[in-house]
This record gives structure tokens, C-alpha cells and sequence, in this order.
């Protein structure tokens, strides 16, 4: 019998309301034993509120050598960038 297994990354929520943390991945078959197999590993000691797996092969990711490209328009919008407003003297905590 050949036993089928995908590389699953692991993300844990440390506390509701809190970003999710990449911490390591595992190997299972399918989504349950993913969950299975993450909690086992990543959440012994109740570090975690939330576990979200996720197969490597579904990630999408931009190319390091296409930064320059894939980033670069942003610079050209100055209004994006909180230096290009200028504060109200009245405003306190902002």
C-alpha cells in the first residue's frame, strides 16, 4: 500500500483576536490528520486558541527577483505614505 502525503503549513493563533503565526509545517494525508498532526506537534503546552492549516502547494507567492517590478509602483503614490499629510495642530493621538 503507498500512503500519499502532502507538506501541510501550520499557522497558530495565540489568543483570540490575535494574528495568526506561521510556526512550522507537517505531513499528512488530508486536512484532519493536518490538524491533527499540527496540534500534536505545535500546541502541546495550550500555546494556541487556533490552528489553521494550509498545503504548501496551495500558497501563491511573488518572486524574489520580481520585486523591483511587483513593488515599485507603490513608491509613485505619495498619498499612501502618512509623511505626506500634514498633522492638525489640535490632534493628539493619532
Amino acid at each position: 500500500m503507498t500512503y500519499k502525503s502532502d507538506i501541510w503549513e501550520v499557522f497558530i493563533q495565540s489568543k483570540n483576536g490575535l494574528a495568526h503565526k506561521h510556526v512550522g509545517n507537517v505531513h499528512a494525508s488530508d486536512k484532519k490528520m493536518a490538524l491533527d498532526n499540527a496540534r500534536d506537534l505545535y500546541t502541546r503546552r495550550n500555546e494556541g486558541s487556533c490552528i489553521w492549516v494550509v498545503k504548501t502547494s496551495h500558497i501563491v507567492s511573488s518572486e524574489s527577483e520580481d520585486s523591483e517590478s511587483f513593488f515599485d509602483p507603490a513608491n509613485d503614490k505619495v498619498y499612501r505614505h502618512p509623511t505626506f499629510y500634514k498633522m492638525p495642530d489640535g490632534a493628539k493621538h493619532i
